[in-house]
């Protein structure tokens, strides 16, 4: 009787042991990526020449920029569309991204749809 009510109990403390470690090792997941700050200033940070800054808009790693670069008499309007990587905003092509469904809606908007 004793020998039994010993492997019960060792039964018992090896399932509690397999549920401890089992919860741990889901307890712990990522979650969506995260990106840096959403201002003019970290969007422009990789960029040069930036004279001003039109508009922009960031949701999750993925922003637009409508920007006028260039120096005095030689500037141009142009639309970046970026991605956060390795701790700072990077202009990405658009050629890549700039299909339906591969952007959040409100970038794929400001970034896909102007020059």
């Amino acid at each position: 009787m004793v020998m039994a009510i010993r492997r019960i109990l060792s039964v018992v403390v090896l399932i509690g042991a397999l549920a401890l470690v089992a919860t741990r090792a889901t307890a712990t997941t990522s979650g969506p990526p995260s990106a840096g700050p959403c201002t003019a200033s970290a969007l422009t940070s990789n960029l040069i020449n930036v004279a001003s800054v039109q508009k922009f808009g960031c949701e999750s790693t993925w922003a637009y920029l409508w920007a006028t670069v260039g120096v005095s008499g030689n500037e141009i309007g142009v639309t970046e569309l970026m991605a956060y990587a390795n701790g700072a905003w990077q202009p990405v092509s658009r050629a890549t991204y700039c299909h339906p469904g591969s952007l959040p809606e409100a970038v794929y908007r400001g970034a896909c749809f102007s020059n």
